[in-house]
């Protein structure tokens, strides 16, 4: 069997007399392991227990963290929740990121899943290492382990001074079988020394410093550099390029045609639709590969999707919205009826456009393909679906696939999609036998991207005499083909305020889209939350009632839920809202913001919006300013959410919030994508534009902390800003947001 890095690293950590161990619950495996397509591999086996710690002779601790990390924290996170039960002193901890490697259970980033997912198990795999170490203990001095308690790497005897490091332990600890999950004791929360407590991240002093950690980073002797040329217009295929000439150029090495796996574009539907046609060019730089690639003569097939464009899409939708629906979400009561009846009525049009994911690295990947077998060193977030989507499209078995987890300069969901290593597998198999770096460049990062569907809603809404909402339709134009959505582009039924609302109907139609869609930061949510808290606001203005109040209103009003099934059990229709929860968020950033108690400042106005999402619960309020040229100016943000019990790495998680405010602010002013004949019109940052480090306001960050497990906080702060601030918007001009982004509409930044 050939010796790996690893598998060298676990014999010599247990030869020099050191320890590997690790324990994970198998139930929380599945519930972690990424969901498969038809025909794709099995859930995997329960995890070899000598898995996430690493104690070598001198004492030191290495701690594996499994997930890919994208800048969410997850490096810090996952071996914090380890440590606090392994009883280690966090500062001496080392971190080792884990390759793609089915010991370790599910590996994926995404859904800010990490913290539900791993509050348990990871806690276990240290638990388990304490039992185990303890138990060396005893044996050592001959008594029950009972009798003894571990603190700080060490393990002490209860009635004396005596005591052993874990250095010294963990030879006999690593012969020793692993407890039984229902054997073991979590800490309680009153006794975290690192949970809870904030945390500087552990590649921080790397970065800081501008050492080389990032995918675009990584280098191997003798690497080649890859530029791919692919049409402009999704699905192109190409019918000649000038590749000959191209090999003539200084530096290159290789120029060829990759024919492609994407299937003849009807509406792109698939989630991966397969590997992109283009003209690889292979040099000794990548300055050399992308010179070449400027002096590339190709004829395009375009197909049928250079027939697409956004002014075709709108007006397509506004021909929808004349028409009936083409299908019926949700209809509760009457709602035709109830406007008719209603005191008062608002009608209104609201948009948003495709975005890109944007992130600060351009999609990269390196490969090597050699005697048969592929190794990758990815910033994939979905690692097995990566491997699985190279074996497909390349032709190469899983098994026969490795990958090495890089760290991402920023990912928001574009490592989700594998298009990207699939190219550099590609690229790597013709060339062979040698290293070979794929890099993207910002245009083709921006211009290729799987981006955030964008969407039209026609809403219609009315309020009692009361200010009580008794009505509300939406017919809701997307994009796909049928009842069949392309990838994040739907809407759920029960979209609140469902369920809140007596006479509420959600309706749908579809229009084709042959462009690539996908998971951006906070997906559905980011978009949906911006028209559903805009219009309620709308409806508050038009009873003539306080917009926080409004909303607290409408929470605590009770929740229709669906009788039950002919076999007794809930509908789906069930509002996944839990007012319980959402409520009190609501209520102390009313409280926080000072709402309605404090005077502001001449011209300045607040905002207000909520949302539930990703398992997080937050509201948030904006205070802004807009000048008479619509010079726009945020200038607070006061964020509450409710995360459950445990806030794990409190400066991990307000940069978290921060970072999705600043997210959202920059998809509220400037971002959008827009296709012309096909074609993305937007190529770099100065037409997608960045919120500027001068733009961005003070942001305060509060947690709720409420009796339920802790949830992840990668997605669920961004939804609110937008609303809020649109929202504050209205408050200081009468002028009702209903299209985004800002500067579409004349609006700029203070």
């Amino acid at each position: 069997m050939p010796i790996t890095r690893r598998s060298f690293l676990s014999v010599t950590a247990l030869a020099g007399g050191g320890m590997m161990l690790g324990f994970v619950e198998p139930e929380a495996i599945a519930q972690q392991t990424a969901p498969q397509r038809p025909g794709g591999p099995p859930p995997q086996p329960p995890l070899d227990p000598r898995t996430f710690i690493k104690i070598a002779p001198d004492g030191t601790v290495t701690l594996i963290a499994r997930n890919p990390e994208i800048g969410q924290g997850i490096r810090n996170m996952l071996p914090m929740l380890i440590a606090e039960e392994l009883e280690i002193d966090w500062k001496t901890v080392k971190v080792e990121q884990a390759d793609l490697d089915a010991k370790y259970g599910g590996q994926m980033t995404g859904g800010s899943r990490a913290a539900s997912n791993n509050w348990v198990p990871m806690r276990q795999v240290g638990a388990a290492g304490r039992t185990m170490l303890i138990a060396a203990a005893a044996q050592a001095w001959g008594i029950k382990p009972e009798e003894c308690y571990a603190k700080n790497g060490r393990v002490y005897q209860r009635s004396t001074d005596k005591s052993l490091g874990y250095g010294e332990l963990a030879a006999k600890a690593a012969t020793m079988t692993p407890p039984d999950v229902s054997t073991l004791t979590l800490k309680e929360a009153n006794s975290f020394n690192i949970i809870g407590k904030p945390t500087l991240g552990v590649d921080v002093p790397d970065i800081v410093v501008g050492n080389p950690i990032f995918g675009m980073d990584f280098t191997l002797p003798g690497m080649l550099f890859a530029a791919y040329h692919k049409c402009p217009v999704f699905g192109g295929k190409v019918v000649s390029a000038n590749v000959d000439e191209i090999k003539k150029l200084p530096g290159i090495r290789h120029a060829f045609v990759i024919e492609g796996t994407v299937p003849a574009l009807g509406p792109v539907q698939d989630a991966e639709p397969g590997l992109e046609p283009g003209i690889a060019i292979v040099a000794d730089s990548w300055w050399q590969a992308q010179s070449a690639r400027k002096k590339l003569v190709v004829k395009w097939d375009e197909g049928p999707a250079a027939q697409q464009s956004s002014k075709g899409f709108a007006e397509k939708a506004d021909e929808f919205a004349k028409g009936k629906p083409q299908r019926t979400l949700k209809n509760d009561g009457d709602v035709d009826s109830a406007l008719k009846q209603a005191a008062k009525t608002v009608e209104a049009a609201y948009s948003y456009p495709f975005i890109s994911h944007a992130p600060l690295e351009p999609r990269n990947n390196t490969a090597l393909y050699k005697d048969g077998k592929l190794t990758l060193w990815s910033t994939t977030q979905l690692p097995a679906r990566a491997r699985q989507f190279v074996s497909k499209n390349v032709s190469i078995p899983e098994s026969d696939i490795t990958i090495h987890l890089l760290r991402a300069g920023g990912s928001f969901g574009r490592g989700l999609n594998s298009d990207y290593v699939g190219e550099a597998a590609a690229i790597a198999k013709h060339v062979g036998g040698v290293p070979v770096k794929l890099v993207w460049s910002r245009e083709d990062d921006m211009t290729h991207d799987y981006y955030r569907p964008g969407g039209f809603h026609y809403l219609k809404g009315g309020v009692d005499a009361s200010g009580k909402i008794v009505a509300w339709s939406n017919h809701f134009v997307s994009y796909g083909e049928g009842e069949k959505y392309a990838p994040t582009a739907g809407i759920s039924p029960l979209e609140f305020p469902a369920n809140f609302v007596p006479n509420f109907a959600m309706y749908s139609s579809n229009m084709p889209l042959m462009l690539k869609t996908g998971a951006l930061r906070a997906p559905t949510a980011n978009s949906q939350c911006f028209v559903m808290q805009s219009f309620i606001d709308e409806l508050a203005h038009a009873a003539g009632k306080d917009p926080m109040q409004f909303r607290l209103d409408l929470l605590s009003s009770t929740p229709k839920v669906a009788p039950p099934s002919a076999k007794g059990q809930p509908q789906a229709q069930m509002t996944p809202y839990n007012t319980s929860r959402m409520k009190p968020v609501v209520e102390m950033v009313a409280a926080q913001s000072g709402w309605g108690k404090r005077a502001l400042p001449k011209g300045h106005t607040l905002g207000v919006a909520f949302h539930y999402s990703f398992q997080g619960y937050f509201a948030h309020v904006a205070e802004v300013s807009v000048a008479a040229n619509k010079a726009l100016r945020v200038h607070k943000v006061w964020v509450v959410g409710d995360i459950g019990s445990q806030v794990i790495n409190p400066s991990g998680a307000e940069a978290q919030v921060q970072g999705g405010i600043i997210d959202g602010l920059s998809e509220l002013m400037h971002q959008e994508i827009t296709l012309e004949a096909g074609r993305v019109v937007q190529t770099n940052y100065n037409q997608h534009t960045l919120l500027s480090i001068r733009q961005t306001p003070e942001i305060e960050v509060h947690f709720l902390k409420t009796d339920n497990p802790p949830t992840g906080l990668g997605e669920p702060a961004l939804p609110p800003v937008i609303p809020a601030v649109t929202n504050a918007i209205f408050a200081a001009t009468g002028q009702r947001v209903r299209s985004i982004p800002l500067a579409t509409s004349g609006y700029r930044w203070a």
